[in-house]
């Protein structure tokens, strides 16, 4: 079957066709995430903050002064405090601080989703858990290293990518695509990270398309 993901379903996408490569007919990835550490830190310690100066401010806002230097730890000491609702604010914060980063431009209505409570709860401590143990993977290059992408090379596959991806960077998607030459890398040059850009909306349809023409 195919097996379609984008950021953290990049992340399983991968996993899952290296793991069980013949189980795999094609790959449709975007948003391409490894779970390494310069990503990690890239969005949830430095790099981001400075293009969203603003929606950082409240990221930063339910963590104490000098615990930021370990935002990632900071917020996994409060999801596994007592304190309930210390834990739902601090969600709703770690929610909406990735919603507000997913499109081009702001999208109020995403923000708002991305602000409930059941959803950002569950969103939140599960991100938060697999991000602090790197994804349960053996090591942070498992997902690009040669010796695992030997085995999908066979596989058909597509790699989109918004040049603009500020939670997810291009240069992640490229460095992918470098080992993995058999893949096509097609990176839209006025997107974000979100599957609703619409360019990267046209470009996933368009790979579905084509994949299917081969069923």
């Amino acid at each position: 079957w195919l097996v379609f993901g984008g950021s953290w379903g990049s992340t399983l996408s991968l996993a899952y066709a290296q793991t069980y490569p013949d189980s795999v007919s094609e790959l449709v990835l975007r948003g391409i995430f490894m779970l390494r550490k310069k990503e990690l830190d890239w969005f949830y310690q430095y790099g981001a903050s400075k293009i969203f100066p603003e929606a950082w401010e409240k990221f930063l806002e339910p963590i104490p002064v000098d615990e930021r230097n370990s935002l990632m730890s900071a917020y996994h000491k409060i999801f596994l405090g007592d304190d309930e609702n210390k834990r739902l604010k601090a969600a709703i914060a770690w929610s909406i601080w990735e919603g507000s980063t997913s499109s081009i431009s702001y999208k109020p209505e995403m923000v708002s989703s991305f602000s409930d409570p059941k959803f950002a709860l569950a969103f939140a401590l599960i991100e938060n858990h697999y991000f602090m143990n790197l994804g349960f993977l053996d090591n942070e290059d498992q997902l690009i290293k040669s010796s695992s992408i030997d085995k999908i090379r066979h596989i058909p596959a597509k790699i989109i990518q918004g040049r603009y991806d500020m939670i997810c960077p291009v240069e992640t998607a490229w460095e992918l695509s470098k080992n993995w030459q058999e893949a096509e890398l097609i990176i839209a040059p006025s997107s974000g990270h979100s599957a609703f850009e619409k360019e990267i909306t046209h470009h996933l349809i368009s790979a579905t398309n084509e994949f299917s023409e081969n069923v």
